[in-house]
């Protein structure tokens, strides 16, 4: 199966935070939808989650990653600690899988070069819910800082020590 994850700037983000100019979402719902039907996820923000479901498929389902640890801005109250990440798709679960949750508790990243790099485990809560098995791909749209591709790569070698225990 074929996967992907896009984590543009969010909508009014894109010259503040990374000089470069704005994402057309639309484009990237097109192309999400068209060119990964097995599944897909969006991180996105709350503030953009209304216009960004207005054009997405009726299927799709919001997550959501809350902050434990979050910056606090002054005059921002209540603080943003929690974003939508809409998924559609994914491969479905067996009964013999482990029910996995619509919500990850993850801690944000500091120090790592690009504002909103992943944790590695708010990536490895992704793959278990699009469920990715041995041989599939996850294209990574917007990689930044390689952060979530790393994860992959670590969550493949798990997967493959998990399956050698087994009797």
């Amino acid at each position: 199966m074929k996967f992907a994850y896009a984590d543009p700037p969010y909508i009014g983000q894109a010259k503040r935070h990374y000089g470069s100019e704005e994402v057309d979402h639309v484009l990237l719902l097109h192309q999400l939808e068209s060119d990964y039907p097995d599944g897909w996820a969006l991180s996105c923000s709350s503030p953009s989650l209304q216009q960004l479901l207005a054009i997405c498929p009726d299927d799709v389902r919001v997550m959501a990653w809350v902050k434990p640890f979050a910056s606090f801005k002054p005059n921002v109250n209540p603080a943003y600690a929690w974003e939508p990440v809409i998924i559609r798709g994914g491969r479905k679960r067996t009964r013999e899988q482990p029910t996995v949750r619509d919500w990850v508790s993850s801690n944000i990243t500091l120090q790592r070069g690009l504002v909103g790099a992943k944790p590695e485990s708010f990536a490895m809560w992704l793959f278990q819910v699009l469920n990715i098995q041995d041989g599939d791909t996850l294209d990574d749209l917007f990689p930044g800082t390689n952060a979530v591709t790393k994860a992959l790569d670590k969550y493949r070698t798990n997967r493959q020590l998990q399956l050698q225990v087994k009797p």
